[in-house]
């Protein structure tokens, strides 16, 4: 595992609103030269949602008409024993990402010239995909015993995949596995239990040799994904800074066994966006570690230790030029705080 003091480098979440690969990968290589992201572009197809691109090769997945679901009707036993083979074996191979599903992915891997302090990468995660995905019967396949534990297995050799491609361009590897629902976890909707959380996120950690991050773009038990071997945790630190200040010994652990966080601190919706400045911004991420300084964590601890980047996905703006401008005021943020710490 690289052990990299980042500074507050900038990077992304991932998703962006183009179409065009070439156009979101020349503009993530413009604003973010130290750790460049590949973009995943679903308004290009349904196949780049975030639980369809990472359903290729999954038993039973049907991926029609917008929607993705495990169709029981089909031999499920034989591409079970497939997928079990190729997890024991660690054959990352046999379950690639196509460009069908992830054109921004090749893109990025087709760029030359590339000299990268990291590269980052990105996969849904176990528990969101479990919870997304059902069968044909409406049955979230999370629930099922089977089907549950192929999830994690199959997406640790997504990731696997993944990253052995990345590091064709830096030895230096980040996968964020990223966790919208566990914004969900504890109410009546998600009856999954804090241990089942941990091991199927640990499962897909083993798959991955670099840093290992979990994003979650709202409100959670933090604790719970802090009790995980997480290498960078990211959340919405624009909307949500309040929802990290809860778990100060937790965060203390965490830094102290070199952990990094990511500050989601440049919005990702049109009126918000518009509004901010650099300035404006730098105000809010100190008032955003201010609860931490005043719990004993160093200032300059949190900056070391830091990743900035935007509060979610860029895919939910509404052209290429507003995630440029995004982008911008990430990078332009950067500068002034790296600035402040050398």
């Amino acid at each position: 595992m690289p052990d990299i003091e980042f500074n507050c480098l900038p990077t992304i979440i991932g998703s962006m609103p183009h179409t065009d690969p070439a156009e979101a990968c020349s503009q993530i290589l413009k604003y973010l030269k130290e750790i460049p992201c590949w973009p995943q572009l679903p308004r290009r197809s349904f196949k780049e949602n975030m639980y369809a691109q990472f359903s290729q090769g999954f038993p039973g997945a049907v991926v029609k008409n917008d929607s993705i679901y495990i169709d029981r009707a089909q031999d499920l036993d034989k591409p079970l024993e497939k997928l079990y083979a190729a997890y024991l074996d660690n054959d990352v191979d046999k379950y690639p990402i196509s460009a069908d599903y992830a054109a921004g992915l090749h893109a990025f891997l087709a760029v030359q010239n590339l000299s990268p302090l990291a590269v980052k990468g990105q996969i849904t995660g176990p528990v969101s995909w479990g919870l997304t995905v059902a069968d044909n019967e409406g049955k979230a396949i999370i629930y099922d015993d089977v089907l549950g534990d192929a999830v994690a297995k199959f997406l640790r050799l997504k990731a696997a995949w993944q990253e052995k491609e990345l590091r064709k361009i830096s030895k230096n590897t980040i996968i964020f596995v990223d966790e919208p629902y566990m914004t969900s976890f504890g109410s009546a909707f998600i009856t999954v239990s804090r241990g089942k959380v941990i091991s199927l996120l640990e499962e897909v950690f083993r798959g991955i040799d670099g840093l290992k991050g979990v994003h979650c773009c709202g409100n959670t038990d933090w604790s719970v994904l802090l009790d995980t071997s997480v290498d960078i945790l990211s959340f919405d630190a624009y909307n949500y800074a309040q929802s990290l200040s809860l778990y100060p010994s937790e965060i203390k652990s965490f830094l102290e066994r070199k952990g990094t966080i990511a500050w989601g601190i440049v919005p990702n919706d049109e009126p918000s966006l518009a509004r901010e400045t650099v300035a404006s911004l730098k105000d809010r991420l100190e008032e955003a570690m201010a609860p931490f300084t005043r719990k004993g964590v160093p200032f300059k601890q949190l900056l070391q230790q830091g990743l900035f980047t935007p509060s979610c996905t860029l895919a939910s703006l509404n052209t290429p030029d507003s995630a440029a401008h995004a982008l911008e005021l990430l990078a332009e943020l950067s500068k002034m705080i790296r600035k402040r710490i050398s």
